[in-house]
């Protein structure tokens, strides 16, 4: 891993980092997330302040620049996760260089404390790019193929992955 990568819990205070983030990964990646940069980018400081009453987010951060995103939400969740993974994006400029790995090693680390024991996430069937990403940090798929009900003709796949605990 990239030893300048940091990563940040982000507090409703830190919104504004949050929404450049996030819709600079909707700009990348339209087709990969719910939500739609015309949406989003209306959204005012209380949208986004109310988002961080039912999720955490992660931001990676390498030379004053934020470079990868997630966000966690704590529930029961199917196939037994304890929370669930959403968002999670990385500057393609970065990819390769150890932020998705950083991420996941924070969740590690906070598993205890946060209940983010058993994490669960949603891919679609068909980035296969993202899956085998999230397979070489230990999740496995769960479940059968799930038809989408934000974008029909679509199919998305359930993947979950226990904490490795430090």
């Amino acid at each position: 891993m990239n030893s300048r990568l940091k990563v940040e819990l982000l507090g409703p205070d830190q919104w504004q980092r949050l929404r450049e983030i996030r819709l600079n990964s909707l700009i990348d990646s339209p087709d990969a997330f719910g939500g739609t940069f015309e949406a989003e980018s209306k959204m005012g400081q209380e949208e986004w302040e109310v988002k961080f009453t039912t999720l955490d987010f992660l931001i990676v951060s390498t030379d004053q620049s934020d470079i990868a995103m997630m966000s966690v939400e704590v529930l029961n969740g199917d196939h037994g996760a304890t929370c669930w993974i959403g968002g999670c994006w990385s500057d393609p400029r970065y990819r390769g260089q150890g932020a998705l790995r950083a991420l996941f090693n924070f969740l590690d680390e906070n598993a205890d404390l946060k209940n983010w024991k058993r994490q669960g996430l949603g891919v679609w069937a068909d980035n296969e790019d993202a899956i085998a990403a999230y397979k070489s940090i230990g999740f496995n798929e769960a479940g059968e193929r799930q038809p989408s009900q934000r974008q029909p003709g679509r199919f998305y796949i359930h993947m979950v992955r226990d904490s490795v605990v430090k």
